[in-house]
């Protein structure tokens, strides 16, 4: 039996990236994937990929009235929502003395105001009918600080604490919903190309990126959207509220 057997599930920045490498596999396991993103020509062709049980949502994720536009949908299309996963995140290179009030704004309306409103809207939707798993995409960033991504770490530890208290939220409300967080390393995406690109002292930045990493090499979206699928499914039904990483050593 497939491990997502009829379960539908949003994706926040499901266009590109580990949202993309995990709607295919809600598909390949079973699921319904609604790709929510605000690139339509990627998203509408992502979902025609994926034939009948893929849809597609123009998202947002800044918007409440997008989120609430984007969950209807997704009820609309497939009659129901069986999980979230908020992966649509931005990232600026910045310290305390160069981050500009833009900039810091920007990244934490994408990254945790989007993801209260993804849960928000989610846990409305998911309440009355039997429950359902959140997945926050947060970031080693959440769990340690860097100074060269001072507002990215910000909003990525928001998220982190933000997974806790909407988990104990529905626990305390006995709602059946599950909360969780993730937290990759540096995983090869189009978010990370600019850094790829660039150069770090004597090393390209790829080289220093991957040397980073105890196992030497950039995270895969498919090994983040294993993670994910994980917690998606039923075979995570005991977890909730908890940080789990994916980040080839990194963080140890």
């Amino acid at each position: 039996m497939s491990r997502l057997d009829g379960k539908v599930v949003l994706l926040s920045g499901g266009a590109s990236g580990i949202g993309a490498e995990t709607a295919r596999l809600v598909v390949r396991e079973g699921g319904r994937a609604v790709i929510a993103d605000r690139d339509e020509e990627r998203g509408r062709a992502l979902a025609g990929e994926l034939g009948g049980s893929g849809h597609f949502e123009t998202l947002d994720v800044t918007n409440e009235a997008a989120w609430q536009r984007a969950v209807a949908g997704a009820v609309d299309r497939f009659g129901r929502l069986d999980g979230l996963v908020n992966a649509a995140g931005v990232g600026v290179r910045n310290s305390i003395e160069d981050c500009s009030l833009a900039d810091y704004r920007r990244v934490n309306d994408v990254n945790a105001l989007g993801t209260f409103l993804g849960c928000k809207a989610a846990v409305a939707a998911m309440k009355g009918s039997g429950g359902g798993s959140i997945v926050n995409i947060s970031s080693v960033l959440g769990l340690r600080g860097a100074s060269y991504a001072m507002a990215y770490c910000a909003s990525k530890g928001a998220v982190r604490l933000l997974t806790k208290s909407v988990a104990l939220h529905c626990a305390q409300m006995r709602y059946g919903i599950r909360c969780n967080s993730v937290h990759p390393g540096y995983i090869d995406t189009p978010m990370i190309a600019p850094a790829l690109a660039a150069s770090m002292g004597n090393m390209d930045g790829r080289q220093w990126l991957e040397e980073l990493h105890p196992l030497g090499r950039l995270g895969r979206p498919e090994e983040v959207a294993a993670m994910i699928l994980f917690l998606l499914s039923d075979e995570s039904t005991f977890s909730t509220g908890s940080e789990f990483v994916c980040d080839g050593g990194l963080t140890a």
